[in-house]
C-alpha cells in the first residue's frame, strides 16, 4: 500500500525530488471528498541563484514558506487567476521547490483536465488558503509511487523565458507515456 511521503523525501536536492515525484499520487482530502491524481509532470526551482525561482528575489511574505522546512506547500497565484502548487525541498534556509505541473486524474475527478498547474489546482480544489500546509501531515499530501514505473523524460522548463540562461535548464520532468503532460514532449533524455 502506498505511503505518505515524509520529510526525508523532500529534504533532498530539488532535481532528485522533482524526478522522484513522477508517478506519485497527489491527494487532497476536502471536507466532502477525496481528490487524487497521479503526478505526471514537475519542474524544479533551485534557490536564489536560479533566476526562474521566486527565491531569486529574496525573502518576501510570498516566498517565506520556501525558506522554511521541506515538505510544505507553496501555493501562489499567476496571471491574477491561476493557483500553482509547489512543494518545498532541500534544507530549511535553502529556498527551493518543485512545481507540480500535471496529474492524471483518478476516479473522484476522472473526466476533468489536470494538465497544467492552473487546471491541476482547479480540479484538486487547491488555492492559496492551503499555502503553508505541512504536506507530511495535512489533508493535502503525496503518496509514494505505485503501479507501473513511469518513463521519465526531461526538457527545459515552460514559461520562464524571462530567466535568460536559466530558462534552458532541463529541469522539467515528465512521464513520456502520459497524455496528461501539459507541455511539449521534446525528450532530451528518457530513463526507466
Amino acid at each position: 500500500m502506498p505511503r505518505r511521503l515524509g520529510r526525508r523525501f523532500y529534504a533532498r536536492p530539488t532535481l532528485e525530488v522533482a524526478r522522484a515525484l513522477i508517478g506519485c499520487t497527489l491527494v487532497h482530502l476536502t471536507p466532502t471528498r477525496r481528490l487524487a491524481g497521479r503526478i505526471v509532470e514537475t519542474e524544479a526551482y533551485v534557490g536564489p541563484s536560479d533566476k526562474a525561482c521566486h527565491a531569486s528575489r529574496g525573502l518576501t511574505p510570498r516566498t517565506r514558506v520556501m525558506f522554511g522546512p521541506p515538505g510544505y506547500a507553496y501555493v501562489y497565484l499567476i496571471y491574477g487567476m491561476h493557483n500553482c502548487l509547489n512543494v518545498v525541498t532541500e534544507a530549511e534556509g535553502s529556498p527551493a521547490a518543485v512545481l507540480i505541473r500535471a496529474i492524471e486524474p483518478f476516479a473522484s475527478i476522472r473526466g476533468q483536465n489536470g494538465s497544467g498547474p492552473g487546471r491541476l489546482c482547479r480540479v484538486m480544489e487547491i488555492d492559496r488558503g492551503l499555502g503553508g500546509l505541512d504536506m507530511t501531515r495535512s489533508p493535502l499530501y503525496i503518496l509514494d509511487r505505485s503501479g507501473p514505473s513511469p518513463k521519465i523524460a526531461r526538457s527545459p522548463r515552460i514559461g520562464v523565458a524571462y530567466a535568460g540562461e536559466w530558462a534552458e535548464k532541463p529541469w522539467r520532468f515528465y512521464d513520456a507515456r502520459s497524455r496528461a503532460v501539459s507541455g511539449p514532449k521534446s525528450i532530451l533524455r528518457a530513463r526507466r
